[in-house]
């Protein structure tokens, strides 16, 4: 029996020693290996690898691109003195774990961030400072973000750190230049709208003016129209008269006077002073008119 402690005593001290002495670096991450406080080894391939138990240690760090989000959007000048709000982001990762960790020292993945920040910003006030609110919005966009990614890539290196990519989410106006910008607006659509009423009352003249051509030629046309067909039928009338008193004159005499007892005689308050021997009413006296 105390044998057999001493066996499984002596294999248990084998694992601990085993396991301290390996270690296994993944295929998404560096692996730095310490020697009493010294960069002895650097591991970025992965695998299963050994060190010396007690005296050797081993620091991981991601190899993964990372993503730099600003919290809030940054205030830029632009060449014309005016300012904007930019949202930015960086697309990054390690390159150099050494240079890294001898850069960065105990202060991690937020150190790293917070010097790649500064300049990430140093760059875009640099890229801002040279060109016009039009430019950083819509000319030069692009020609920005890759001026930018190169010079922080440049920079970056210095620590270890490749900038993979570096990207304006949004360009605004800041608040003061919003609010111009936006009266400006107002003040433009405004004298379109007034522009589009005046040319809308013009037209609107001169339709219902050449509208009240067209009426008065029309009716001036119907009323000559009238007056052509009215004397037609007057001429067509007196003819017809004519032709009837040629045939019988006294026929034609006798219907007139009765025409006319019958419009001068139509009410019973109608009241005619004549002389009764007058020759109004020589039908009245006798049909021969004697």
């Amino acid at each position: 029996m105390k044998n057999l402690g001493i066996i499984l005593f002596s294999a248990f001290i084998g694992l601990v020693l085993t396991n301290m002495s390996l270690y296994t670096v993944d295929q998404r991450e560096y692996a730095l290996v310490f020697r009493l406080g010294q960069i002895v080894k650097i591991k970025k391939e992965p695998g299963l690898y050994a060190k010396l138990p007690f005296v050797e240690s081993v620091k991981y760090f991601d190899k993964r691109i990372v993503t730099l989000d600003g919290e809030a959007p940054a205030k830029f000048i632009t060449s014309e003195n005016k300012y904007m709000l930019v949202d930015s982001f960086v697309k990054w990762r390690i390159i150099d774990p050494a240079k890294y960790y001898v850069s960065i020292k105990e202060g991690g993945e937020a150190a790293a961030e917070d010097r790649l920040a500064k300049v990430v910003n140093a760059g875009l006030r640099a890229e801002f400072g040279v060109r016009t609110v039009h430019d950083v919005i819509a000319g030069e966009r692009t020609a920005i973000m890759d001026n930018l990614r190169k010079k922080a890539d440049v920079e970056a290196s210095q620590i270890g750190i490749q900038v993979v990519d570096v990207r304006l989410k949004r360009v605004d106006y800041s608040e003061e230049i919003s609010k111009s910008v936006f009266d400006r607006m107002t003040s433009e659509r405004k004298r379109i709208a007034n522009q589009l009423r005046s040319e809308g009352a013009a037209a609107s003249e001169k339709i219902r003016a050449d509208a009240d051509k067209q009426r008065e030629v029309i009716i001036a046309e119907a009323f000559r129209d009238a007056q052509n067909t009215k004397g037609e039928g007057d001429a067509i009338a007196t003819q017809v008269y004519a032709k009837a008193y040629g045939k019988s004159p006294e026929f034609y005499a006798f219907y007139r006077s009765t025409e006319a007892y019958k419009n001068s005689f139509k009410n019973k308050s109608d009241v005619m002073v004549l002389d009764p021997s007058s020759d109004f009413f020589k039908y009245l006296r006798a049909a021969n008119g004697q």
